[in-house]
């Protein structure tokens, strides 16, 4: 059976700009949930193509011969975001675009015709982009997203989009059982040639596929990392994002925003804050490009403890109110 290769998604200046418009999305979003529309934001954004929004129902980017169909799931914060690599992960959906037929009969029969649906779903896409570029074979893809929910760290890849071939899995029933409620009933879908458990297919309501999917070792050049709060970078200096609005300000406040100003202002004020309740501060504009500061590591777990805040923008935020007082 013939299984999705890695492909690569940017090019150096397309990952250069992805990284600063994912920094600037989460140096405006204050906390909330990142959603499927601020990675279509960034993705599009990056490569320069019309973003169309995300879709549950179609495929999300379609430019030209392009077709991706992206699929984000939140992973635990507090460790690199890099020990995911090498390991299977389960998205809890890649469509809920299928039928069930039942839930009593023999299982690989019933989880072939419903793999055989998937397939079809994955055919009338391609068709739809190939109808883009009539003169091109339609590039077929999937994009996987991984990210912290304390938005520190992202993994981004894509693989080939292939329609998996029915015959090439074999299946079981699972019942669950939760307290006094009626057991749930999935199907648990199998590689024949490996034995892999590759899919698990919910039969109660909200039916859908749920794949598992490997996640690249770190060495994939096709594997796309992005650190957007708090970045360690060379000389002992940690890089965080900030809206230019803010930027302005703390150079109105300071003088200026190099590493040097911008550190002894955070460290002189830390202290004196810890004891003070800090204001509630507002959102930043969506539409600002963040810039970057760039503050030694002393300056910024200074910062963090003296500062709390959902965001590094949000700690300067509350860094900015506190010197203005």
């Amino acid at each position: 059976m013939k299984r999705p290769d890695t492909r690569p998604a940017f090019s150096a200046a397309e990952l250069t700009a992805a990284h600063r418009f994912l920094a600037s999305r989460v140096a405006v979003m204050m906390g909330r949930k990142f959603e499927e529309g601020d990675w279509a934001y960034v993705y599009c954004a990056a490569k320069g193509i019309p973003n169309e929004g995300w879709s549950n129902l179609h495929i999300d980017v379609m430019h030209g011969a392009l077709g991706v169909e992206h699929k984000m799931l939140c992973v635990r914060s507090g460790k690199s975001i890099k020990e995911y690599c090498g390991t299977q992960l389960m998205h809890p959906a890649a469509t809920r675009s299928i039928r069930i037929p039942t839930t009593e009969g023999e299982p690989t029969v019933i989880a072939r015709e419903i793999l055989q649906q998937y397939a079809d779903l994955i055919e009338q896409r391609r068709q739809r982009v190939a109808q883009n570029t009539p003169d091109a074979e339609p590039d077929m893809r999937t994009g996987w997203l991984l990210w912290q929910g304390d938005l520190v760290e992202f993994l981004y890849f894509e693989t080939d989009m292939l329609p998996p071939n029915p015959d090439d899995y074999w299946a079981e029933w699972h019942e669950r059982r939760s307290g006094n409620r009626k057991p749930s009933k999935n199907l648990w879908v199998y590689e024949n040639a490996t034995g892999i458990k590759r899919y698990s297919i919910t039969t109660s309501a909200g039916a859908k596929i749920q794949p598992y999917f490997d996640v690249p070792p770190p060495n994939d050049p096709n594997l796309y990392y992005f650190c957007v709060q708090g970045e360690e970078v060379e000389n002992n200096l940690i890089r965080v994002w900030v809206t230019s609005t803010t930027a302005l300000i703390l150079n109105e406040l300071l003088g200026d925003t190099h590493t040097d100003t911008v550190s002894a202002a955070i460290i002189e004020r830390a202290n004196a804050a810890l004891v003070l309740r800090e204001k509630p501060t507002e959102p930043a504009i969506e539409a600002e490009l963040a810039k970057p500061l760039y503050i030694t590591r002393e300056a910024y777990a200074a910062l963090r403890k003296a500062f709390a805040g959902v965001s590094d923008e949000h700690r300067m935020q509350r860094f900015v109110q506190f010197a203005v007082q």
